[in-house]
């Protein structure tokens, strides 16, 4: 008896946790809903807003021939050679930022003006220099993705214990060893804040720049279907661009956790 109860409880326990994992889905599942309900009532024509059946059946076509592959390889490479590239290059500039002062003093003002700025503002000067080809795209997503993570890295720097650096130095640690054993640690969680910020503007700015410069790539694809007036294909395009989105900022959070097991936020949360 004390078996079978111990088996209910665990089946119980189990239960509720696939429950609470598949709960993220539920909102997803009432918009699709929701989206079948508008497009049957004849509320709006089939062009204005094409029922979900339509839409997943134009996304299994282009699966099935293979254009959707392409599309979507295309614009994770642009996305994530950018978004690499940015976070090679913020962290490198926020540390020599927050280590020297005269580094700071050249390239805050900088930071300060840029960060808010709408760098697709560029985009013109940059296809002028670079073409329509991946080169630009790529550049584009760099600019853009570049400033949050130089500001993580500047307030995660910021952040540091001054106890921790004061005892590694009085411990004879030399500054090379400060820097990867004590600050950039201590630095990490703020940075992946600042990666996790960036990756999402790296998706935007390659799907924008596809859909300015032509070409392939998902942005590319979604104004070739609009162009024909295709609405199928734009709504095919929109369900891709996020479920590819949804996929990469998963991802990253994984990441995050994976690199981040020795920081409080990796620890169960008590029910002390």
């Amino acid at each position: 008896m004390a078996r079978l109860e111990k088996g209910a409880a665990a089946l119980r326990a189990r239960s509720g946790e696939l429950a609470w994992r598949a709960a993220p889905f539920l909102s997803v599942a009432l918009l699709i809903a929701a989206w079948e309900g508008v497009s049957a009532s004849g509320a709006v024509t089939a062009f204005m807003l094409p029922g979900p059946a339509r839409v997943f059946g134009r996304v299994w076509a282009e699966a099935v021939s293979g254009d959707l592959w392409i599309n979507v390889g295309l614009t994770l490479y642009r996305a994530l050679a950018g978004f690499a590239i940015a976070a090679l290059a913020g962290v490198a500039l926020g540390f020599a930022m927050a280590r020297n002062r005269l580094a700071h003093w050249f390239f805050d003002p900088i930071i300060s003006a840029g960060f808010p700025m709408p760098k697709i503002a560029f985009l013109p000067i940059v296809i002028l220099w670079l073409g329509l080809f991946d080169v630009s795209k790529i550049v584009m997503v760099s600019l853009d993705a570049v400033f949050p993570v130089v500001t993580a890295t500047l307030v995660g720097i910021a952040g540091v214990e001054r106890e921790l650096l004061w005892s590694a130095r009085n411990m004879g640690a030399k500054e090379r060893e400060v820097l990867w054993q004590i600050v950039l640690p201590a630095a990490l969680p703020q940075i992946m804040t600042g990666l996790q910020v960036a990756l999402p503007i790296a998706l935007i700015v390659a799907v924008v720049t596809e859909m300015v410069m032509g070409g392939y790539g998902l942005g590319a694809a979604t104004m070739t279907a609009w162009r024909f007036a295709n609405s199928a294909g734009v709504f095919a395009g929109i369900v891709e661009i996020a479920a590819v989105g949804f996929v990469v900022v998963k991802g990253m959070a994984m990441l995050r956790r994976r690199l981040l097991l020795w920081h409080p936020e990796a620890l169960e949360p008590s029910t002390v």
